[in-house]
């Protein structure tokens, strides 16, 4: 025997309710009650905590990952930049505006390039092994 109970609900619960009951073929009371019962039971509490735990690992993952990203990019910057600095000569006053215009036409066609790559879905970060093996130290100039 089944007792009879009114509730209330908020319309756009109760729309979700009934599009829910429409796609599995069900009642409106039977996913309310199905609701209910997981709601009350004892190992609820469990699976809600199971669920938040598979969470916290994927977003602790992603996290190991962006970390790691960081740090090549920065790494890879500085590296860039010390070898840049390390190996261009200074420029005399004369030849300075063409410098900079070929340096202008140059980041043009970087940022061109770079802008494709991302379209294709591409990154240089994910072409990098995840466990990159120090076999021999790269000495530095």
């Amino acid at each position: 025997m089944r007792d009879r109970m009114n509730v209330y609900f908020p319309p756009e619960l109760l729309k979700q309710v009934s599009e829910l009951a429409d796609r599995k073929n069900l009642s409106r009371s039977a996913i309310v009650e199905a609701a209910v019962t997981s709601f009350l039971s004892p190992d609820g509490a469990d699976r809600r905590e199971a669920a938040f735990t598979r969470r916290l690992d994927r977003l602790s993952r992603q996290m190991q990952r962006l970390e790691r990203d960081v740090g090549l990019t920065a790494e890879t910057l500085a590296l860039f930049i010390r070898f840049w600095l390390t190996i261009t000569p200074s420029l005399p006053n004369d030849a300075q505006p063409a410098a900079q215009a070929k340096g202008r036409e140059r980041f043009e066609g970087f940022v061109q390039a770079l802008g494709r790559r991302l379209q294709k879905g591409q990154s240089f970060l994910r072409e990098i092994p995840e466990d990159i093996r120090h076999e021999e130290p790269i000495e530095e100039t």
